[in-house]
């Protein structure tokens, strides 16, 4: 598929990603109030774990629909750098912006619709802390999400169900500690949809933590990927 095409299927599924992800932490305010179970300790990690586990196993389908879509630029970025998958600095330059707008436009549609009881639910990722040590978190964070998504998903299990939900278990780890800091967001086209909606897409602060440190922290855990598990040579084609 083109990378104009790429960029379209990019900008629909990160709409619907953001759109649908903000209101994880709602949906599980009601699952356990459904099964009466909001006073367990351990019942919000659980439930949250296993909307996360469905709903990456749909945007995984949808996003194979859609040609290889992707919601993450640092997914992109870090697949790249490791040597694998089919994307170039051109398609890239293209596909970033288009995550961006679908973000965008997730956050404000997810707005537009949600009842005003429930809006403070679905705040985005925000900086609650200095802004060098929420860079640092932010990149840390994602440095240690997008390594294990590598393992996970280039030399993990072979099921898919099993697959998507040791994704689920990594990324709840991440965001619990990673909430007193940044959110954590993890996903710079995600910061950047709520960082509109709340006036402050264009501030060095939210550029420097949601996008150069999470690019720098997948990156590197790319090489580092690369240095353990380097990519299989290309076949020469015998004349």
């Amino acid at each position: 598929m083109g990378p104009i095409k790429l960029a379209i299927g990019d900008m629909l599924i990160t709409f619907m990603w953001v759109f649908i992800s903000s209101t994880f932490g709602l949906l599980s305010s009601f699952i356990a109030s459904a099964i009466g179970v909001q006073t367990i300790a351990w019942a919000p990690i659980v439930i949250i774990t296993f909307i996360i586990f469905v709903f990456v196993f749909i945007f995984t389908l949808i996003g194979e629909f859609l040609g290889g879509a992707s919601f993450n630029p640092t997914g992109n970025a870090s697949f790249y750098a490791a040597g694998v998958g089919d994307d170039s600095l051109i398609s890239m330059a293209l596909r970033f912006p288009a995550q961006a707008a679908g973000a965008v436009g997730g956050a404000l549609a997810i707005m537009e619709v949600m009842p005003d009881k429930y809006k403070h639910m679905i705040e985005g990722p925000a900086l609650k802390v200095d802004t060098h040590t929420g860079a640092i978190a932010e990149g840390v964070l994602t440095l240690v999400i997008t390594f294990v998504v590598l393992l996970i998903l280039l030399r993990g299990p072979q099921n898919a169900i099993f697959k998507t939900w040791l994704l689920a278990v990594a990324t709840v780890a991440i965001i619990m500690p990673g909430a007193a800091y940044t959110g954590p967001s993890l996903n710079p086209a995600n910061a950047f949809g709520w960082a509109y909606v709340n006036n402050w897409h264009n501030t060095w602060d939210q550029f420097y933590v949601y996008w150069i440190c999470p690019f720098i922290g997948a990156i590197f855990a790319a090489w580092v990927f690369r240095l353990f598990f380097p990519p299989a040579p290309a076949k020469v084609k015998k004349a």
